[in-house]
């Protein structure tokens, strides 16, 4: 299973921007999705989650600005990010439960390799 992340990029204050993330490989069933991010200097944190029955929740600093959302037959997630902010400056990772196999109840977490967003003007 692999996770691509990309969007990222400079955005202005009070601009936007969206981040997309595509899951391929050997799967059987995507689970919970989401988005976390880190910040120089800062510990990675839960940005947004997604459950496969599209329930959403946010992290408060970003509710309110940032959408999470999901197309399951394409197997992307999005982040819609409105108004950003220069302290949502960080790298944005997708990450993915996933159960491979029909035949196994086995289900493993996935990580995409990250993608830059730096809120400047």
């Amino acid at each position: 299973v692999q996770l691509q992340a990309y969007g990222g990029g400079l955005v202005q204050p009070g601009g936007s921007l969206r981040l997309s993330c595509a899951a391929s490989g050997k799967i059987f069933r995507i689970n919970d999705m989401g988005w976390y991010r880190q910040a120089p200097g800062s510990q990675r944190e839960l940005v947004a989650r997604i459950t496969s029955g599209l329930i959403t929740n946010y992290v408060d600093s970003v509710r309110g600005r940032f959408t999470i959302s999901r197309d399951n037959a394409q197997r992307t997630m999005y982040l819609q990010m409105n108004s950003p902010k220069p302290e949502d400056t960080a790298i944005y990772y997708c990450y993915a439960n996933v159960r491979p196999r029909l035949d196994s109840y086995s289900k493993f977490d996935y990580w995409g390799q990250g993608t830059l967003v730096t809120v400047s003007s």
